[in-house]
């Protein structure tokens, strides 16, 4: 089984994967005239904002659902991996695919609003990728195959997020507990498991809750924490910088040679941290509130910044500054050692080099430190999985007719990740992170070649934001104006303003662009 899950994770992370996630990056950071800075005020303004309805959640509480999801083991745990394989020059490159999967983050998460529905049973909305895959082509010769293309997307994605990645985050809190207080790793799972239950129990409205409550204190804390190891050692800074950009491109005689692994690690750590492209985040997006798509594509483009550019670096910079890693050759710890700093032989890769780090600046609480961040990390991180997962749970549901047949498969998903959670616990690393590899690349395939086919309806949101603005307007979304077909959620909006007078007309859309190539409207945006 071990050499199955090594050849599978060997095929899905190709070289290929790879170009395909640098490649959607850069083409939507152009399609987008580079919207992840032009755009910095209006994800700062959206991320603020509190509009909430009784059926959706605030653009704040979708953020917090959303970094939920992306802060977890991967931030701590998986940048040590990545600078273990790929030498210091992988965070470089980690940084690179932030930047670039906050324009991938725009388009995915736009289309997710722009396809969004309201649950069925519980009035909730609900998109993702398995929606806006059927939907963008449902009016079209091509919609079966689009159907056939969103079931297999949910079918992954429900594997996915409610059992491969969950494992990969409980392995990681019940092994930092177990090192940092010797807890037995089935003690640590029992917690989490009757935790995890309480929670998902309440439905999203619990999930949004806890997230809000519970991510920006300890992203905080985290980050605040690194700030003060990185002024203590504020001599190393330069040094830190430079290390990093110089092993990035190959000019540091010590890691010379480990330019391809750092660039392999960078992206695969990167994506699996802030999880752009992934088709994870879209889900938690759909179920905001807002008055125009664009709006929370903007807030997820932010949580990408924050996730990476603050957690991760902070990862990085505690490990670097101190010199607590090492870096082995052939990208994986079969090779023989490139460099070891001042890091103890028995400490192995993962958080165990940002508990020596931390034990360096104050002795002996390191290991408790540690262990608290990935508890707190990892396991919101899994309460987001799963909230993921019965999304896509609830997009195949909508063939059940009968309501007692959909009550009982939610209720298996909810055992199913109880279960995920108390295996991936009990289970070895290597398998965990293995499998982890294999959902986050399987659905990375899938989604990203999807809205690359799909993303005229976001470019289109993004052009009638801006028209909008400049016309001094809160945007409203009028899918039929902009031509776009099967958007019923924000057409019932449109209409139900209307009767109620509440809906604001703006100036004309010149319907005679609608029909220009898209690459033609690009200077207009």
């Amino acid at each position: 089984m071990e050499t199955v899950i090594t050849t599978l994770n060997g095929l899905i992370w190709s070289n290929w994967l790879v170009y395909l996630c640098l490649g959607a990056g850069v083409y939507f950071t152009l399609a987008t005239l580079f919207l992840q800075v032009r755009c910095l005020s209006d994800m700062f303004k959206q991320v603020s904002s509190r509009e909430d309805s009784a059926d959706g959640i605030s653009p704040f509480q979708s953020l917090m659902i959303s970094l939920a999801g992306r802060v977890g083991v991967g931030n701590i745990a998986g940048v040590a991996t990545a600078i273990a394989f790929g030498g210091p020059g992988a965070v470089f490159w980690m940084w690179i695919v932030a930047f670039l999967g906050s324009a991938t983050s725009y388009i995915e998460c736009c289309l997710a609003q722009i396809y969004k529905e309201k649950d069925q049973d519980t009035g909730e909305y609900r998109g993702g990728p398995a929606y806006y895959i059927e939907k963008a082509y449902k009016h079209t010769k091509a919609g079966k195959f689009a159907l056939v293309y969103a079931i297999i997307f949910a079918v992954m994605m429900i594997l996915a997020t409610s059992y491969f990645l969950p494992g990969v985050q409980a392995n990681g809190v019940a092994t930092a507990v177990e090192h940092a207080w010797t807890v037995p790793t089935w003690a640590t799972a029992l917690v989490m498991v009757v935790l995890l239950g309480v929670i998902v129990v309440g439905g999203v409205k619990r999930i949004a809750w806890f997230a809000s409550m519970v991510v920006p204190f300890m992203a905080l804390i985290y980050v605040v924490v690194s700030i003060v190891i990185l002024f203590a050692n504020a001599s190393e800074i330069p040094e830190v910088f430079g290390l990093i950009f110089r092993s990035a491109f190959d000019k540091e005689a010590a890691f010379s040679g480990l330019i391809g692994f750092a660039i392999m690690w960078g992206v695969k750590r990167g994506i699996y941290s802030n999880e752009a492209g992934q088709g994870t985040g879209p889900q938690s997006a759909a179920a905001a509130e807002v008055s125009h798509p664009a709006k929370q594509g903007f807030v997820q483009s932010f949580a990408v910044y924050v996730d990476t550019l603050f957690v991760c670096s902070a990862t990085a910079f505690i490990i670097i500054s101190t010199d607590m890693y090492r870096v082995y050759e052939n990208g994986s710890e079969d090779g023989s050692v490139r460099f070891t700093g001042a890091i103890p032989d028995s400490v192995e890769v993962g958080p165990g080099f940002v508990q020596s780090a931390l034990d360096s600046f104050t002795p002996g609480l390191g290991g408790s430190f540690v262990a608290l961040s990935i508890l707190f990390f990892a396991f919101t991180t899994i309460v987001a999985y799963y909230y993921m997962a019965e999304v896509n749970f609830t997009y195949l549901n909508r063939w059940i007719k009968n309501e007692k047949t959909r009550s009982v498969v939610i209720w298996f998903l909810r055992v199913l990740i109880l279960v995920s959670v108390w295996i991936g616990a009990t289970t070895t690393p290597g398998n965990a992170w293995a499998l982890g590899d294999i959902g986050v690349g399987a659905t990375a395939w899938l989604n990203i070649l999807a809205i690359l086919v799909l993303q005229v309806p976001a470019l289109k949101c993004l052009w009638d934001y801006r028209r909008q603005k400049k016309a001094g307007r809160d945007p409203q979304f009028d899918p039929e104006a902009l031509g776009i077909k099967n958007a019923d959620f924000w057409v019932a909006r449109k209409t139900a303003m209307v009767e109620a007078g509440t809906w604001e007309t703006g100036e004309l859309i010149d319907e005679t662009r609608l029909n220009e190539p898209i690459l033609d409207r690009y200077p207009r945006i």
